[in-house]
C-alpha cells in the first residue's frame, strides 16, 4: 500500500472511530426532545463522569432513586396495585358478604372511586392488608404473576407492564450506562413490584425499596418459608422514603426523581446533601398521549412540590414538551 493510500485508511478509520461515539450519542434519551430539560440531564451526568470536573462525583456515590407510580409508569384513573387490589377484593367478596355495606370494600364492589379515595390512607392499606395477606410469598407471587398475565388498563387496554414510560426507561439505562446505581422508591409494595422491575426497567429486585406487610417466618411442608401477616411494617410514602432510603440503600441519592406530593421529602432529603445534587418532577401535562393533572388529583396529587421545584432547583418534566413519545411502542 503507498503511502497515500495509507493515510487515506487512517484518515477513515479516525472519521469513524469518532462517528460512532456521536452516533451513540445520538441515540442516549432519544424520546427527550431536544431543549434545557434533556440538556440539564446530560449536562449534569456529563460532569458527574468527568473526573477533574467541579460536578465529578465518586463511582460508589452515583446513586440515583426514582419513584415508580407516575414516574416510572403511569397511575391513573388510580395505582395501578389499586387495580390488583380491586380485583382480589371482588374474587374474595362471595365469602365476605358483610364487605356489600362497609367501607372502603363497599366501593370497590360498585365500582365508586370517589368513595374508595375517600377512604383516605387508612383505608387503602386496609384493602390492601386484606388482599396481599394470609398467603405465602410464593402463593402472592402466583397470583399476582396471573393477574398481570390478564388484566388490562382500562383505557389503552394495555397490559399494565407495557405502561412504562419509554423516556424513564431511556434514562434508566442512560444512567446506568454512566455508572449510576439506580433504585426505585416507591409508596407501591414491594412485593408487588419486585417480580416484574428487572424486565420492564433493568431493576433488580434488591434494589427495589416500597411499603411493606408483615411477615412471619415458618416451616411449611418441610420448606422454610414466608407467611404473609395483616399488618403494615412499613408505608414507604411521604417522609417515609428517605427513611426507606437510609435503611435499604444506606447512602444519599444524589439524583432523585418523581411526580408527586408523596416525593417530596425524598427530593428534599436528596438536594440537601453535599456536593453536586439533582431532582426533577415528572409532570404530567399531556391528556392526549397521557393524562393530564397535578393540584386536584386523586392519585398523584401535585401541589407543594410543583411550588417548592422553582425555590429548591428541582427540574419541572413537561411530559407535553419534553417527550417525544409515552410508551414504549407509540410512534
Amino acid at each position: 500500500m503507498n503511502s497515500s493510500r495509507k493515510l487515506l485508511v487512517l484518515a477513515q478509520a479516525a472519521c469513524l472511530a469518532v462517528a460512532m461515539p456521536l452516533a451513540a450519542l445520538a441515540q442516549e434519551l432519544a424520546s427527550w426532545n431536544d431543549g434545557p430539560t434533556k440538556s440539564a440531564i446530560t449536562d449534569f451526568v456529563k460532569a458527574a463522569t468527568t473526573d477533574g470536573d467541579p460536578g465529578w462525583i465518586a463511582p460508589e456515590d452515583r446513586i440515583a432513586v426514582f419513584d415508580n407510580d407516575g414516574t416510572l409508569w403511569s397511575e391513573q384513573p388510580a395505582y395501578f396495585q389499586a387495580f390488583f387490589v380491586f380485583d382480589r377484593i371482588k374474587e374474595m367478596a362471595p365469602t365476605h358478604p358483610e364487605w356489600k355495606e362497609q367501607p372502603p370494600f363497599k366501593g370497590v364492589l360498585e365500582g365508586d372511586m370517589s368513595a374508595v379515595a375517600a377512604s383516605g390512607e387508612k383505608g387503602l392499606m386496609e384493602l390492601l392488608a386484606v388482599t396481599h395477606s394470609g398467603m405465602t410469598d410464593e402463593g402472592f407471587d402466583t397470583v399476582l404473576g396471573k393477574w398481570l398475565e390478564t388484566a388490562r388498563h382500562p383505557k389503552t387496554q394495555r397490559p399494565f407492564t407495557e405502561m412504562t414510560f419509554a423516556p424513564m426507561v431511556e434514562l434508566l439505562d442512560y444512567l446506568r450506562d454512566n455508572g449510576f446505581q439506580t433504585w426505585i422508591v416507591s409508596g407501591g409494595g414491594i412485593d408487588f413490584m419486585r417480580p416484574w422491575t428487572e424486565a420492564a426497567y433493568g431493576v433488580p429486585p434488591q434494589q427495589v425499596v416500597g411499603s411493606q406487610i408483615a411477615k412471619e417466618y415458618q416451616i411449611i411442608d418441610g420448606k422454610p418459608q414466608f407467611m404473609r401477616k395483616s399488618d403494615v411494617f412499613f408505608v414507604d410514602d411521604g417522609a417515609g422514603k428517605p427513611i426507606g432510603i437510609d435503611r435499604h440503600i444506606g447512602k444519599r441519592p444524589v439524583m432523585a426523581f418523581g411526580n408527586s406530593d408523596g416525593d417530596f421529602q425524598m427530593l428534599e432529603y436528596t438536594t440537601a446533601g453535599d456536593g453536586p445534587r439533582f431532582a426533577a418532577i415528572v409532570h404530567h401535562t399531556d391528556a392526549d398521549r397521557e393524562y393530564a393533572y397535578d393540584r386536584e388529583s386523586s392519585f398523584g396529587k401535585l401541589d407543594k412540590a410543583l411550588d417548592a421545584a422553582p425555590e429548591k432547583g428541582w427540574l419541572l418534566i413537561d411530559m407535553a414538551k419534553d417527550w417525544s413519545r409515552v410508551y414504549p411502542d407509540a410512534k
